[in-house]
């Protein structure tokens, strides 16, 4: 019962990122063109409804998982496709939800690394589809994770909370700056090095060297492929973003000595 009552909260979070993925950056978008959306859009209004035809969906087509299955991965009215990528969302949402109850036990602690995971998710995505990093999602794993430690929630004193959120954006700041300098190009953008503070704010500084480590080389195996394969964009950029929360991930579920040990340190 248990296991079924976190994959059903994952889901239900799930579908709610599918909103945040679709609507967040055209927010930030607008936002950052100085356009003020005529008539309200964010992310509870307008409700939910198809992009093509614009018919507001009925409570039955919102279920998730079971509604695009009942619905073939058709609209209920124009009959236009659904992407696919909004049940896949909500599939791995659950399993990740189900997965924190597995490693953690059914307890506080493991409602907040599911919500630090699905976050995670979210900005993933987010960055790999547009390059942005919105800072409404980065700034709240900041906070959460400070809110979470002083709280007792995690095993993470505050003091290494605090201090892995201010290594985490140094360290990419520094980077950053220097290769600008060096090159008079920008290496990446300051959504990076929030994404970084918010991990260290859950991790805390130790960790964030060998992920790093392991986001870059994750990265750089990733743009080979994409470019022996000619996949890869025209500009040559591959967000960093999603390799950040990848690499974030892994050292939350396993720790860092099996990484150091990998890694032969």
């Amino acid at each position: 019962m248990n296991w079924l009552l976190a994959f059903g909260l994952g889901l239900m979070l799930g579908s709610f990122m599918n909103v945040v993925i679709y609507r967040l950056p055209r927010m930030v978008m607008a936002d950052d063109e100085g356009k003020h959306a005529s008539p309200r859009f964010d992310l509870w209004w307008p409700a939910s409804h198809c992009p093509q035809c614009h018919t507001p969906l009925k409570t039955s087509h919102i279920i998730p998982l079971l509604s695009f299955m009942w619905l073939k991965g058709r609209c209920g009215f124009c009959k236009s496709t659904i992407s696919p990528l909004y049940p896949w969302i909500e599939l791995i949402t659950g399993l990740v939800w189900v997965a924190c109850a597995w490693h953690w036990g059914f307890n506080l602690s493991a409602l907040c690394w599911a919500i630090f995971a699905t976050t995670l998710f979210a900005l993933a995505v987010i960055d790999w589809q547009t390059t942005l990093l919105p800072d409404d999602l980065t700034q709240a794993l900041v906070w959460g994770g400070l809110i979470a430690s002083t709280s007792g929630w995690i095993a993470l004193g505050v003091d290494q909370a605090v201090w892995g959120a201010v290594s985490g954006y140094s360290i990419l700041w520094s980077v950053a700056t220097l290769f600008e300098r060096i090159t008079g190009k920008q290496g990446m953008g300051a959504g990076d090095f929030k994404l970084l503070a918010g991990l260290g704010a859950w991790l805390g500084p130790l960790p964030l060297i060998p992920l790093l480590i392991l986001a870059s080389l994750g990265g750089a195996v990733f743009g080979l492929t994409l470019k022996f394969t000619h996949k890869l964009g025209p500009d040559g950029y591959v967000p960093f973003g999603p390799f950040l929360a990848a690499a974030g991930l892994l050292i939350a579920a396993i720790g860092i000595d099996p990484l150091l040990t990998g890694l032969g340190w």
